[in-house]
């Protein structure tokens, strides 16, 4: 899968529209656009296995901070023993900041962040392109009156 950089970067070349040769720029239009659906479709794809990757993460960080995990499980993990650093346990209403601050629980939520950005982008970039032929259209209708017609 490409990163948003390299989308962006390829969508700049991808954007023009040969002003010259009109046809030939309508006739790549379903090329652009199976592109980017399947880059789409991709990104989506890879969002959904972090938000399940999440999921099961996050289950186990309540099991962790619950005192329910078992010493073995803990050490699959690699995490410590006591997730407080030996201050007392905090009162429930105050476990979100530990969920919130916690660095995997970042790190995954960060990826699905910016997968939600490729996705948007990408959406953007599909409707753009699904509206091209109104672009092209247009060029040729200022050609026409411009030239008199």
């Amino acid at each position: 899968m490409l990163t948003l950089e390299q989308i962006l970067e390829q969508w700049k070349i991808d954007c023009e529209i040969d002003d010259i040769e009109l046809d030939k720029s309508s006739r790549e239009t379903p090329k652009l656009h199976a592109k980017y659906i399947e880059l789409l479709t991709q990104a989506k794809l890879q969002k959904s296995r972090k938000e399940y990757e999440f999921k099961s993460l996050l289950k186990n960080k309540f099991m962790w901070y619950n005192g329910k995990m078992d010493k073995t499980k803990m050490d699959e993990l690699g995490w410590d023993y006591d997730p407080f650093d030996g201050l007392t346990k905090p009162m429930k209403s105050d476990m979100d900041y530990f969920y919130e601050a916690d660095p995997e629980i970042q790190k995954i939520q960060s990826a699905i962040d910016y997968w939600k950005t490729v996705i948007d982008t990408l959406s953007d970039i599909v409707s753009n392109i699904t509206w091209r032929h109104q672009t092209i259209s247009n060029m040729i209708k200022w050609r026409q009156f411009t030239s008199g017609a």
